[in-house]
């Protein structure tokens, strides 16, 4: 990589033309990462708010799930970046297949515990709520929980390519899935009437597809990572220690985030369909506004890794800076049209009068509060992940989880009485508290001296 003029002593690792060539595909592949799941909810609010109410159940739940082998995922990169900072490629790959195996073993397992008992699980989870919900959200779950491991294994590969700094591979395959459920869902949907059953077909068919072609293209021996032999296993323990010490802390911040939201999302339910269905569209538009701070998040495994496995703490003190500047910047680009046309963009899902209303109100504050606070609490601890960091943003996401988030909303939306609005201000007070905690912890400077290689 050629240099170019900055600040910091020593010749920059990266420069402006390498970012915007990971960054651009990465916010890209964000983009059509959510429109995946909009795609449902929208095509599918033609069988009526149950069935929009039951995707929403589904997915909330399934993001618990994905969680765990995501975390393995972070973990992986974050592993292979620091190898490739160091260039110690042959390392980078045996950590890549170790990656692969983890997460197709433990996908499987989750899948295999989760299959028999999905009707229980939101039982538990969601109490007593509309049968129609109920029998919806079952059968939906069911097409899931079997596509799991396959997006295990797309996930794992994505973040491999993204260690090598090429986002170009997951956003084509990204948009090959995505024509694919938008597709399948016309026509299992529309055409053959399926409902629920349709859209999780097509979510399925999609997530097969992606994870086979992913396989195809990361077994190739160009890639300056690549894995060999995928059909022979092999255990290296110790690159396994290396990959679950980030991946663990991560996993059970990741774990118990979702849980908090799970239990959050049964105050919810506990409101009715009405609320149901406005919190599934707020949620699903106001991802929308969290799209560059997730590819920002994604680039600064591969950014602040490399940096950090060369020992260049400088370079990484100067990219996160500049890589928090670009999300706020990008963000405000999709916060302001967001705001000022939410009534607009919530009638496109054909809610009723009420929920329409609800969901336009909800979405118009987390359109600010994304603005103002989102970029500090969620962003900035992907660079201390990055660097190793990772029990502290564990411990620090833990704690407002539960003090905040889960305590906050039940104190807002049940006791004063503020009902669905109340959980998102709970949720609101959560972002302020990350926010201060890691702009701390990064300005101190002690994730320096953390190690995972």
């Amino acid at each position: 990589m050629k240099s170019h003029t900055t600040s910091f002593i020593g010749e920059p690792l990266f420069t402006p033309a390498y970012l915007a060539k990971l960054i651009v595909p990465l916010i890209i592949e964000q983009f059509l990462a959510v429109t995946i799941g909009m795609a449902d909810t929208v095509m599918v609010a033609s069988s009526g708010e149950a069935a929009v109410s039951a995707i929403s159940l589904v997915d909330s739940i399934t993001l618990l799930i994905v969680q765990v082998f995501a975390s393995f995922a972070t973990g992986g990169a974050v592993v292979s970046s620091q190898y490739l900072g160091q260039k110690d490629n042959a390392s980078a790959n045996i950590a890549a297949k170790q990656l692969l195996i983890l997460s197709i073993m433990v996908s499987l397992v989750l899948m295999t515990i989760c299959l028999p008992l999905r009707s229980n699980i939101i039982k538990v989870i969601f109490g007593s709520i509309d049968a129609d919900v109920m029998d919806n959200s079952v059968v939906y779950f069911l097409f899931i929980l079997i596509s799991i491991p396959f997006l295990a294994i797309y996930n794992s590969c994505a973040a491999l390519f993204r260690s090598m700094g090429n986002s170009k591979v997951s956003l084509a395959v990204s948009v090959l899935m995505n024509i694919i459920n938008i597709g399948g869902n016309g026509y299992f949907i529309f055409g053959l009437g399926l409902g629920v059953v349709g859209a999780g077909l097509a979510t399925m068919l999609s997530r097969i597809i992606g994870a086979l072609v992913m396989l195809v293209l990361i077994s190739n021996r160009k890639n300056s990572i690549f894995v060999y032999k995928l059909w022979k296993f092999e255990w290296h323990f110790e690159m396994i220690k290396r990959i679950l010490r980030i991946g663990v802390p991560n996993g059970i911040e990741g774990s118990v985030f979702q849980i908090g939201k799970l239990l959050v999302q049964g105050i919810t339910a506990s409101f009715g369909t009405v609320s149901l269905a406005a919190n599934a569209i707020a949620n699903s538009v106001g991802s929308f506004a969290n799209i560059p701070g997730n590819a920002l998040g994604l680039a600064s495994i591969t950014v602040i890794g490399q940096c950090v496995g060369g020992k260049q703490y400088d370079q990484a003190v100067h990219y996160s800076k500049k890589l928090l500047g670009f999300t706020y910047f990008a963000m405000g680009i999709i916060v302001v049209p967001v705001f000022f046309f939410a009534p607009q963009i919530v009638s496109i899902f054909n809610l009723s009068a009420e929920a329409t209303v609800l969901a336009s109100s909800v979405i118009k504050t987390c359109m600010v509060a994304s603005i103002l606070i989102w970029p500090t609490a969620f962003t900035v601890p992907n660079f201390l992940r990055a660097a190793g960091d990772a029990k502290y943003t564990m411990i620090v996401s833990m704690f407002s989880m539960w003090i905040f988030r889960v305590g906050m909303s039940y104190l807002l939306a049940l006791y004063m009485g503020m009902g669905l609005m109340g959980v998102w201000y709970g949720m609101y007070i959560d972002w302020i508290f990350r926010s201060i905690c890691f702009i701390i912890r990064f300005v101190r400077g002690k994730w320096k001296t953390k190690r995972v290689i």
